[in-house]
């Protein structure tokens, strides 16, 4: 059986066309992963933008909270006697808790110092003056605040008594300063 030359041709075509069918599928599907990587790519760099940006951001507040922490540590430490002082001076106190809210970013309503109310313990005698410090800010802040009286040196004598925490970032902290009396 003899194939005539229309057949072969039609044949001939058939096959092209069936070649150019399977490489056109593999272009398309080509096309289209390529297509998938490249909004992977560019979500990604999306996705890195945004990282840089807050890790700018993150350095900057790491930045923020050094200069915090040497604006704390600006003035001299007391000196031994301030351990526990001989006398609570309401003044210097009271400006000192004021520099902490500015620099811990939480505001501080006015304070009323009372009269040290004179307490003996092992017949030691000694004055206390009981603080009721309100500050309002974000809580992260306050708490920031709650951590520089615990632990700074110019309130070593101090005792935190309580701490009400409030809704809306505002809290009322009870401290008594204690002085030596002698």
């Amino acid at each position: 059986m003899k194939i005539g030359r229309k057949a072969l041709l039609v044949l001939g075509v058939v096959v092209i066309v069936a070649a150019i069918v399977v490489v056109g599928m593999f272009y398309f599907r080509q096309a289209g992963e390529r297509s998938v990587l490249n909004d992977r790519g560019d979500a990604a760099e999306a996705r890195r933008a945004v990282l840089n940006a807050s890790k700018q951001d993150l350095n900057d507040q790491l930045t923020s909270a050094q200069s915090s922490l040497d604006e704390l540590s600006w003035s001299k430490p007391p000196p031994k006697s301030a351990q526990f002082p001989e006398s609570v001076e309401s003044i210097e106190y009271g400006e000192y808790l004021f520099e902490i809210a500015r620099i811990c970013d939480v505001r501080l309503d006015p304070l009323v110092f009372p009269k040290p109310a004179a307490a003996t313990a092992g017949g030691v005698a000694y004055s206390v003056v009981s603080l009721i410090l309100p500050v309002s800010g974000t809580q992260e802040n306050v708490f920031k605040f709650i951590e520089v009286i615990r632990t700074d040196y110019w309130f070593a004598s101090t005792k935190i008594k309580s701490i009400n925490m409030n809704t809306g970032g505002s809290a009322t902290i009870n401290v008594d300063i204690y002085g030596y009396k002698g």
